[in-house]
């Protein structure tokens, strides 16, 4: 009885893991249907057998492209979840700090950050260092604003508990707010690391001479739509692959939280 119901839970789970790919395959096929049945001209919409095509002639091309996107998006991400952290661990903690500061950080993200792009190039040059301060301003802003929540969605009963206690403000801090802020926390990554990647992107598309934005935006230029396809498509596949990997981030470190779910 127990085996039987082991399988049955393994065969789920590995229905529920191929889904996904099958809903992929099942696209794929009719957009190339699409293309072969139609004559549609590859200026307009090339099929996915021509943009693996691309793929295959020049696949260390592409994955020099791809790495150095990758590099600018998981340091613009890092930046953004320790800083973003930090200023919510602050604003929540002082209330002066957060009537002072809060409203500003508001402020700057309505700003689009395309129009903060030419400014990051004129102060940080056209190096690495403006892409990662745009995929930075770009993904800040959720960390910020879930670690708040996790923040502040302590129980009240818990924290009069720590207070009769004695605990001292650095324990509740520590030992109880980011505890419970650690689901929050991970939700904010994971649309932080998204974010990260299009900072990555529209960076290059501004000031850049190599990247999967550059490559875009070249081949957008000679009317290549095949090239540009398989650009996204590597992007696609690396954004997936990134925010998955922020999952098993959060599996490993709050496997009682994955387990409730």
């Amino acid at each position: 009885m127990i085996e039987s119901s082991r399988v049955a839970a393994m065969a789920t789970a590995i229905r529920r893991k191929a889904l996904p790919f099958v809903g992929a395959a099942v696209f794929i096929l009719l957009w190339e249907a699409l293309c072969r049945v139609q004559q549609v001209n590859p200026v307009l919409l090339p099929a996915p057998s021509q943009v693996i095509k691309e793929l295959e002639e020049s696949p260390l091309w592409f994955a020099q492209q791809t790495a150095y996107t990758i590099g600018i998006t998981l340091a613009g991400f890092a930046i953004a979840a320790v800083l973003g952290i930090l200023f919510a661990v602050l604003i929540t903690e002082w209330e002066f700090l957060d009537r002072l500061l809060f409203p500003l950080f508001v402020a700057l993200n309505s700003v689009p950050k395309v129009a903060l792009a030419p400014l990051c190039v004129i102060w940080f040059g056209t190096g690495a260092e403006p892409k990662i301060a745009i995929a930075f301003l770009i993904a800040i802003f959720a960390v910020v604003i879930d670690t708040i929540l996790g923040l502040r969605s302590v129980p009240s009963d818990t924290l009069d508990l720590a207070h009769v206690l004695r605990g001292s403000r650095w324990k509740v801090l520590t030992r109880i707010k980011l505890f419970c802020a650690l689901p929050h926390m991970f939700a904010g990554m994971k649309v932080a690391m998204s974010l990260s990647l299009v900072g990555a992107i529209v960076g290059e598309f501004v000031s850049s001479q190599e990247g999967l934005g550059y490559v875009i935006l070249s081949a957008q230029g000679m009317f290549d739509t095949t090239r540009v396809f398989a650009a996204i498509t590597i992007l696609a596949v690396v954004g997936v692959v990134l925010i998955e990997a922020i999952g098993v981030a959060e599996r490993l470190a709050l496997p009682w939280h994955h387990r409730g779910r």
